[in-house]
């Protein structure tokens, strides 16, 4: 990786051979590593504060409060025993979000080094775009960029997977990606998101309970019913810290469980995915129960457990264009079907699925792949006036 002395070396040595493609490409990896040196140390420092925090309501809540403070044997034994399994529950979720490296598009999605060439020697026109028709054409993607290009990553260069954008953070493209969360330091997108969740869960539960075991004796506090001790005031502490995370992290956690039951992440929250007929924030739902499975998979006692147990590969995902569910309307809003004739049963041509599509769409219902090579050769080139586009 480029040090700074490099990275001005190389900045002067780039502009003045603006005209070489070659130049032009690693001056934009240089100096996107070397700010995301400094952006990727500032997300690090904010996980790393978590730890002491963690650590401080061990002490203040078992220590101060349980031990010191309680009298009642039963309620203190009650109390440190829902409090460690909570506990425990908060930090392995939030462990497991942290140390669950993010997953990236499979090899076929990656440019081969004669396609590198030939797009880094090509102008921005007709040429390149008929390199990424013919690459495109053969993968699992319906989703194109918002003029109707194919969604192509000039960092990582790979055509990307739906779903999948690049972290400017970890300078890597990321399935299915929700979001890059400072607090775990991480990337949370499809080989996490479950497990993101779930340290929403526990640590909402966990703030809660101490909340609620802490109350008593906070109001103890104001009339003066603890003794004079350093305990009072990490009760205090505690039950103003508990309660004021308690009402962020219910917000987040609910704003979360609503995106799991529409099938969006956040990124799509704020832009709809685009289709080759136009956006449709509704494309990936199939409604609630297979959107649920979709993150938490199909063995439920695997649910309530901060492993991996998501349905799919994260590079491919069925739509409602495909299995049209009947909780969705029988068509993408603003989408006028052309005329066909009594035969024709699927206005969407789309690629056969994957062994990880299918399973979400075991309810009965079937679609027909479209033959002849026309309609196939069509998949990937239905738009004429495709471009290159780098979107995140």
């Amino acid at each position: 990786m480029a040090t700074w002395r490099e990275g001005v070396v190389l900045l002067f040595f780039c502009t003045a051979n603006t005209t070489r493609p070659r130049c032009r490409r690693k001056l934009r990896t240089d100096v996107a590593e070397l700010t995301n040196q400094y952006t990727a140390r500032r997300y690090s420092l904010d996980a790393v504060s978590q730890h002491p925090c963690m650590a401080w309501s061990y002490y203040a809540y078992v220590v101060q409060l349980c031990i010191e403070s309680v009298d009642n044997i039963g309620e203190k034994i009650v109390c440190l025993l829902a409090y460690h399994v909570f506990f425990f529950m908060f930090a392995w979720a939030y462990w497991q979000t942290i140390f669950t490296k993010p997953m990236n598009p499979l090899k076929e999605f990656h440019l081969s080094y004669v396609d590198k060439e030939l797009l880094e020697r090509e102008d921005r026109g007709e040429s390149q775009q008929e390199i990424l028709r013919r690459i495109a054409k053969d993968l699992p993607i319906y989703t194109r960029t918002m003029s109707g290009a194919i969604r192509f990553c000039d960092r990582c260069q790979l055509v990307k997977p739906d779903r999948c954008h690049h972290c400017s953070v970890c300078d890597k493209c990321i399935l299915k990606m929700d979001h890059h969360c400072p607090w775990v330091n991480n990337c949370v997108g499809f080989s996490n998101y479950k497990l993101f969740m779930l340290f929403l869960l526990y640590s909402l539960l966990y703030c809660l309970f101490i909340a609620a075991t802490d109350l008593q004796y906070f109001v103890k506090f104001w009339t003066n019913g603890l003794p004079d001790t350093q305990a009072k005031f990490h009760i205090m502490f505690l039950f103003f810290a508990a309660s004021m995370f308690s009402i962020s992290l219910s917000s987040l956690f609910g704003y979360h469980c609503w995106l799991v039951g529409k099938n969006r992440s956040t990124l799509e929250a704020f832009r709809a995915p685009a289709f080759r007929h136009g956006t449709d924030k509704n494309g990936f739902s199939l409604g609630f129960s297979k959107n649920f499975r979709q993150v938490f998979g199909d063995e439920k006692k695997y649910w309530p457990l901060p492993i991996f147990s998501s349905q799919g590969d994260g590079c491919s995902f069925p739509t409602c264009l495909v299995n049209q569910d009947p909780e969705q309307p029988s068509s993408p809003v603003g989408y006028n079907p052309p005329n066909k004739n009594a035969g024709d049963t699927n206005p969407f041509p789309a690629k056969p699925l994957r062994e990880s599509q299918s399973r979400l769409l075991n309810s009965g219902q079937s679609w027909t792949e479209v033959e002849g090579a026309h309609d196939k050769d069509k998949q990937g080139t239905s738009n004429p006036a495709m471009t290159i586009e780098n979107e995140t």
